[in-house]
């Protein structure tokens, strides 16, 4: 049996090139913490707080170093449909990235210096 992990926290099984839902699908509702923070998040926000990563607040991080998403993806490492997707409200980043943004919200010239290739 092959499973998937889905980004949105569902695990399928693979079988014949198709994807079957282990679980019946449960809609997704925003945490109350979480809620709150992204109602009260202005589109045109001109700083951001590191605890609050909304798609609006990506946005504007990537805004302020004057990237593209496609420039902003390559300088954190990750592809570009992760950045559309935060920005968008599909996904919110969880764990490290969230961790990361809210390091480039405080410095960004020191996080992307930190991450250039050598």
């Amino acid at each position: 049996m092959r499973l998937r992990l889905k980004a949105d926290g569902r695990i399928v099984e693979l079988r014949d090139g198709r994807e079957f839902p282990l679980a019946p699908t449960m809609p997704l509702a925003a945490p109350t913490s979480v809620a709150p923070k992204i109602a009260s998040a202005a589109p045109a926000m001109t700083s951001v707080a590191p605890d609050m990563v909304t798609p609006p607040a990506v946005r504007d991080l990537r805004r302020r170093a004057r990237l593209t998403q496609q420039e902003f993806a390559a300088r954190l490492g990750v592809p570009v449909e992760t950045i559309r997707n935060w920005e968008q409200g599909k996904r919110m980043p969880r764990g490290p990235a969230r961790a990361l943004l809210a390091v480039i919200a405080r410095a960004p010239e020191t996080v992307f210096a930190a991450l250039a290739k050598t």
